[in-house]
């Protein structure tokens, strides 16, 4: 299943262009399922036509869908919503605080993993296009399966036997004086059952061949910067973008005075993202004379995107990560981070994990078995990659 999602910073279009790429997709005979994981849905209001959480059929071979978290939470999370609302009332709150308090932060990404992961396991559609959240939420989605296998990993594998093994013979003495009971197998259980599905989706995210990001951007200043940090980040989570859409361009035609100074700044920065976002390519789309709502401006819309193209084509393929083997027995990993000097990449190494930090970006890259008992001896920034040496400590 080819699955692609559509992100960038909130308000460029993201959802207009994901619901015209599955028209687009519809149209060449592929099963295709839009699905929207932003908590602010809008691919309803794009479409035209009422969605809901269960897929609805828009045209031949075209599905759409919004996701809602609570719906979610109670078929797959609901031992465990259960259980904190019932240590939240033991502590005195009532019923519907306890109950809002017991949707933690952070759930509207992990079921959007999990409605991604449960599509994918069904087979059902040839295409899976997600219009994401804005970048930054869609970084923490994309970032889930990382973080959670290090807390998993370390943390609460660990805790859970201890716990389920503890459990008959504290229980007794705990519920009468906490006023709850310790959590059992189901509640216990959930939470990994979570991350294995997630574990799992992760291959599916990182293999080019099948996942795409597409980044949505309009050529301004402060959409330029962050679509260029997300681009980073992605490449940091292994994640590969295949292409760039520049959306809301002012056309020629256009030829207003109030509006000469945005096209002039708009030449400007369209070169920017060509330059910036170089070998990628790009796709210039013009601001429409209407909005893009409804089934009839979504295909001009897509007409203008793809013309005769197949849009569940791998646009670009770019190597995110490389292992170098050089000279004298020392490695260099080679990670592809576009547009981020130097100074701004902070490393440290633990065992046989490398931290990346970025901003507040951090990912604990698992080595290679080849490059775990080795040490960083140093790095550079070359051709949008960052080199980092590798080489056994005692001999440096």
């Amino acid at each position: 299943m080819r699955v692609i999602l559509m992100t960038g910073k909130g308000g460029v279009g993201k959802t207009s262009v994901a619901a015209a790429t599955g028209l687009r997709c519809a149209e060449l005979g592929y099963r295709t399922l839009v699905l929207s994981t932003d908590p602010a849905h809008s691919l309803a209001d794009s479409f035209d036509i009422e969605l809901g959480h269960e897929r609805k059929q828009i045209r031949p071979n075209l599905w759409g869908a919004e996701l809602d978290a609570l719906m979610e939470l109670e078929a797959n999370w609901g031992s465990v919503k259960r259980y904190i609302t019932q240590v939240l009332q033991a502590r005195g709150l009532d019923g519907v605080q306890a109950e809002e308090l017991a949707i933690l932060p952070g759930m509207d990404e992990i079921f959007g993993l999990v409605r991604m992961k449960r599509h994918y396991d069904e087979g059902e559609y040839d295409v899976l296009i997600i219009d994401s959240a804005p970048t930054g939420t869609a970084l923490r989605l994309l970032s889930l399966p990382e973080v959670s296998g290090w807390y998993m990993r370390r943390f609460y594998k660990p805790f859970q036997n201890i716990s389920v093994a503890l459990r008959p013979l504290v229980e007794p003495i705990f519920r009468p004086i906490a006023g709850f009971s310790l959590p059992d197998r189901e509640v216990m259980d959930a939470p990994y059952e979570f991350y294995q599905q997630i574990e799992a989706l992760e291959k599916v995210l990182t293999d080019n061949t099948q996942t795409s990001v597409r980044l949505v951007a309009n050529p301004e200043k402060m959409v330029i910067k962050e679509s260029l940090r997300a681009h980073a980040y992605l490449s940091l989570y292994n994640v590969a973008t295949d292409l760039i859409i520049a959306n809301r361009i002012i056309p020629d035609e256009v030829q207003d005075p109030f509006f000469q100074r945005w096209k002039d700044n708009q030449k400007q920065y369209r070169q920017e993202i060509h330059d910036n976002f170089h070998p990628l390519p790009v796709k210039e789309v013009p601001l429409f004379s209407e909005e893009m709502c409804g089934l009839q401006a979504l295909e001009r819309l897509k007409d203008t995107l793809y013309k005769d193209e197949d849009p569940a084509q791998v646009y670009y393929k770019e190597n995110t990560i490389r292992v170098v083997q050089e000279p004298n027995q020392q490695y260099s990993l080679e990670l592809y981070l576009p547009g981020i000097p130097k100074n701004q990449v902070q490393l440290s190494k633990n065992a046989d994990e490398l931290n990346i930090r970025i901003g507040n970006h951090r990912r604990n890259l698992v080595l290679p078995q080849a490059l775990a008992a080795l040490q960083p001896v140093g790095a550079k920034m070359e051709d949008d990659y960052l080199k980092i040496r590798f080489a056994d400590g005692a001999k440096v």
